[in-house]
Order: C-alpha cells, then sequence, then structure tokens
C-alpha cells in the first residue's frame, strides 16, 4: 500500500482536538462525567460527516459512533477501532499549547512556560528512536492529551484516507470514540447493540509497533475508617483519631508493592486520595495485578493490615469496599489469536517492528473484551502521559495511521468471497 502521495492530517488534526479541554472528572455522578467532552465528540462528528460518513453521531451519554461503509463483496467481520476523548485529572488540560520541536537531535526539551519541566533525554529512553523525527510537547503548563487524542486523530486520518482511497478493499468498519476512560468509564454506556462489531482495537498504546494483548486485572478499594471522637481538651484515654489509624494504614503498606517500586509484571498496592477528619476517613486504593488469583491475594493482605493496626484502636471500626474495574484481556483474547495476529503483520507492513507486550494499566479494550468485543491495544505514540512533561511524535501517529489501513485490508484479504 503506497502513502508516498498521501498527505497526513494526523498532526493537523490532533493539534486541533489537544487544544479542547476535555478532562474528566471522578467526583462527577453523570455520564460524561464532564460535559466539556461534548465539544470534542461534536466536533468529531462533523469532520467525519464532512468526510462523507453519513451515520455518524454523539449520543446523549458523549460517546461518538461512525461506520466507514464495506467496498467489497466478501463477508469481512465488523472491525472496531476505537479511542477515548477524556484527558487525565492528575494534570490540567485547560489551554493546551501544543508545541512542534522541528528535526529533534537528542538533546533535552526545556518547555517555554515552565523552564522547571525539562524532558530529559535520558530519563525518556524513548526519545533515542526519535532522532530526525518532528516531536510535539505542551508548553510546560499542561499536560499535552495525547492520552487519547493521539489515538483520535490516527483513526480519523485513516478514516480520511480509506474514505478518499476505495481502491483499497475492506469491510464495514465502526468508529468509537468514549469518553472518561481515564477514570474508568469509558464502556459504562456502550452500546454493544448498536456498535455491531465483532471485533475490536483501542489506539491507546505508547512505543511505536507496540501491540498489548495483555493488562493489569484491577480494583478499587474503599476503606471507611470511623474513629472514637472527643473535646481535645479532655482527650486523654479517650479519643482514637480516624486520620491517625489511617495513616497508619498507609505507612504499613509494603514497600515492595507500591508503584514507585514495581515494573513489568509485578502487582501493587496504591493509595489514590484520603478524605476526612477526625470522626471518619475514607481511603481510596487501586490494586493491580496480572491475575486475579494475585489481585484477590493482594486484597486481602491489605484488609489484613488494616484489622491489625485497628487492634490498637479498640473504639474504631471500619468498612472495607472493593469494586470491580476491569480484567487481564488476555482471558479472553487466547481465544481469537488472529485478532493479534492480523494487527502484528499491519504494524510488520508499515515498515515497523512488531512488538508483543503488556501494559502496565488498563484501556477501553480491557472492559470491551468481556463485553463481547476482543479488543487488544495498538500503539498511538503517546509518552510521559498525565504530565506537563507529556509527548508525542508525528512519525509515529503517521505510522499508526498507516498501521489502521493495513488492518483494516488485512481483515478483507483474509475473509472469504
Amino acid at each position: 500500500m503506497d502513502f508516498t502521495n498521501y498527505t497526513h492530517t494526523v498532526t493537523e488534526r490532533f493539534i486541533r482536538y489537544a487544544k479542547i479541554d476535555t478532562q474528566s472528572n471522578p467526583d462527577s455522578p453523570t455520564c460524561p462525567s464532564t460535559m466539556k467532552q461534548k465539544n470534542l465528540g461534536a466536533l468529531l462528528v462533523d469532520e467525519l460527516l464532512a468526510m462523507g460518513i453519513k451515520d455518524a453521531e454523539l449520543d446523549e451519554h458523549g460517546y461518538v459512533y461512525a461506520t466507514i461503509p464495506s467496498n467489497t463483496t466478501k463477508q469481512v467481520p465488523v472491525i472496531c477501532f476505537c479511542s477515548h476523548m477524556d484527558t487525565s485529572p492528575d494534570c490540567s488540560g485547560e489551554n493546551v499549547n501544543p508545541i512542534i520541536h522541528k528535526n529533534y537531535q537528542g538533546q533535552d526539551i526545556v518547555l517555554p512556560n515552565d523552564t522547571t519541566q525539562i524532558i530529559k533525554f535520558l530519563e525518556h529512553p524513548d526519545l533515542a528512536a526519535q532522532i530526525g523525527h518532528d516531536i510535539i510537547t505542551t508548553d510546560g503548563t499542561t499536560l499535552l492529551g495525547a492520552d487519547n487524542k493521539a489515538g483520535i486523530a490516527e483513526i480519523m486520518d485513516a478514516a480520511n484516507f480509506l474514505m478518499t482511497h476505495p481502491e483499497v478493499k475492506h469491510g464495514a468498519i465502526r468508529i468509537l470514540f468514549t469518553p472518561d476512560e481515564e477514570i474508568g468509564r469509558g464502556t459504562d454506556y456502550v452500546n454493544m447493540e448498536k456498535l455491531g462489531a465483532h471485533y475490536g482495537y483501542t489506539m491507546d498504546g505508547e512505543s511505536l509497533g507496540h501491540i498489548e494483548n495483555e493488562t493489569f486485572s484491577a480494583d478499587s478499594v474503599t476503606i471507611i475508617i470511623k474513629g472514637f471522637p472527643t473535646h481535645p481538651g479532655f482527650a486523654k484515654n479517650k479519643m482514637q483519631h480516624a486520620m491517625k489509624v489511617a495513616s497508619e494504614i498507609i505507612c504499613k503498606l509494603p514497600n515492595e508493592k507500591t508503584p514507585e517500586t514495581t515494573e513489568k509484571k509485578q502487582p501493587f498496592i496504591h493509595p489514590t486520595s484520603i478524605n476526612g477528619g477526625l470522626e471518619q476517613v475514607e481511603l481510596h486504593f487501586i490494586i493491580r495485578a496480572f491475575d486475579t488469583h494475585t489481585l484477590n491475594s493482594l486484597e486481602q493482605e491489605l484488609e489484613q493490615l488494616t484489622q491489625l493496626v485497628l487492634t490498637n484502636y479498640p473504639k474504631c471500626s471500619y468498612e472495607f469496599v472493593v469494586t470491580e474495574q476491569y480484567r487481564n484481556m488476555r482471558e479472553v483474547l487466547d481465544a481469537f489469536p488472529f485478532v493479534v495476529d492480523y494487527a502484528l503483520e499491519a504494524i510488520k507492513r508499515t515498515g515497523v517492528k512488531p512488538v508483543l507486550s503488556s501494559i502496565r494499566g488498563g484501556t477501553d479494550g480491557s472492559r470491551l473484551s468481556f463485553m463481547g468485543l476482543p479488543c487488544p491495544n495498538i500503539y498511538a505514540g503517546e509518552h510521559a502521559f498525565h504530565s506537563k512533561q507529556e509527548w508525542v511524535s508525528i512519525h509515529d501517529m503517521e505510522k499508526a495511521t498507516q498501521t489502521i489501513v493495513h488492518l483494516a485490508a488485512i481483515w478483507e484479504e483474509k475473509s472469504a468471497n
């Protein structure tokens, strides 16, 4: 497939999308959690309609659905490409100012509007593969939003290519853009019947050439500590302070099982917030492991630690609530190996060496896989996400776009007449 004479639109699309604030809010009960996510959704629908994709729509929950129609007589399974519109609540996404650094040569990148933010070559090993390429960063005051607007821009660019190159044969392709992935709700209101896809791919991975068929399994845990309050002037041998109980639990977490000391397939327990005072405190955790047995063991360990701390506070009590978030998608994908194999072949056809790997996180594909849509994760080129040092390579985004196009063609090639 020849992209020589095609002018990619992925960069201009990405910059346009990155400037729209779509930060999600875990404390909001609505879907989407922030209505501003619909601003991007509406723009995407307009652009899809302008391409000639006639059924593009934004639903009441902030999901975008669209179909690139089949142009083959073969019976090809319907494939879905998915990315999420929201950005992380961990770092501001307001007034994002993308900056293109031309012809990167391996230097540290000082971000101009906050010079304390320096993307250091030695701290970002993937920069070594970007020599001679153009890189997009922020100005240092916000995140960039490449997680996951790079994926959105790549899907949109691929859609543009397929709609303007009818000689590339493919089956029906469904596009799905979701809200609230960053707060674990990205698939809560996906209408699977409306989506009507057989297999899918999220464009939400990191390094060039990578496809991920395995994620963490994930739960959240809430521990509610109920203290014994008294007047502080008359508290001796009476008061039992919920905040102090909570702090002891945090301090006793095993250091070798926290995010800052683990890597690869090592699991972790991670406290994410603490709220409350003397009478009551809520502790929130996320628990991550690559298998459910280990996940359950970590939850038991955390509850046992809580009970141990409370032995010194007999007037206090606790509640321990576990909420399932997602499970390792490999449990589903192993039954459909061709879904991953086709993606590996598509990456190879772009001239990039494919790498099959695991991800220390989750994607919408984690949950979609268990909702009946086997859905591995393909690289989008995003790096240092959820931070002011986030960056993305234009070269990598263009290669990801090409991967989508090749993948659409491979599904058609592999299908019977």
